[in-house]
């Protein structure tokens, strides 16, 4: 049966192969960038390197990860430590691009231009999230699941709120997340974002 867990060490691989296979708008990504592992290391795993206990992973009746979600709840100390901390250990690997003109070389120069006090919703929505589901886990409700775990966490810490950033083109990620009554938010051109205030009543 499928089901919920925490996040465990040795379920780093499948965080890499499951962000590599959602990250075109959700579609496989495979083979878009010539290391395939940057996906990952953008958008999953410096979360579970650094927030291990905002991690949870769906593990299907076979014992595979097929979705996760992890999340930090302090936007702001969490770009701090990815700027000092954890993308210097690539910086030999991905070499900041001198004119990031291709979707890769855009995807490293933001790498490098990570940090504190850059996102305009962190004020009311400190905490944000990302996550990310194989095709053979979607319509069964863990994306739900997943998302009610995450804020009932981030609750019980007090958080205020949270938001997320996401491609428009994902067409499915936004009307998910319009479901669970998030809400629009302000963002960068090109990008879309939503965000849920904790209260009384919260999303989900």
């Amino acid at each position: 049966m499928t089901s919920i867990r925490p996040y465990r060490e040795d379920d780093r691989p499948a965080m890499f192969e499951i962000c590599v296979k959602t990250a075109d708008s959700g579609g496989d990504a495979t083979g878009i960038f010539s290391d395939d592992e940057l996906w990952g290391l953008l958008f999953a795993v410096p979360y579970v390197e650094r927030h291990p206990d905002l991690a949870w992973v769906v593990e299907s009746d076979d014992n595979r990860v097929i979705g996760y979600i992890v999340a930090t709840d302090d936007t702001d100390a969490f770009e701090q430590w990815f700027r000092d901390e954890w993308w210097p250990q690539f910086a030999e690997r991905f070499p900041r691009p001198e004119k990031p003109e291709t979707r890769e070389a855009e995807m490293i120069d933001g790498a490098y231009t990570r940090g504190p006090g850059r996102n305009q919703n962190v004020g009311e929505y400190p905490a944000h999230l990302h996550i990310d589901l194989l095709p053979e886990t979607q319509g069964q409700g863990m994306g739900r699941q997943l998302i009610q775990t995450l804020f009932a966490e981030l609750q019980g810490r007090g958080v205020t709120g949270l938001h997320l950033g996401m491609d428009p083109a994902n067409l499915g990620a936004a009307a998910f997340y319009e479901r669970l009554g998030m809400q629009h938010l302000p963002t960068d051109p090109g990008g879309q974002s939503f965000g849920v205030r904790f209260g009384a009543h919260p999303a989900g």
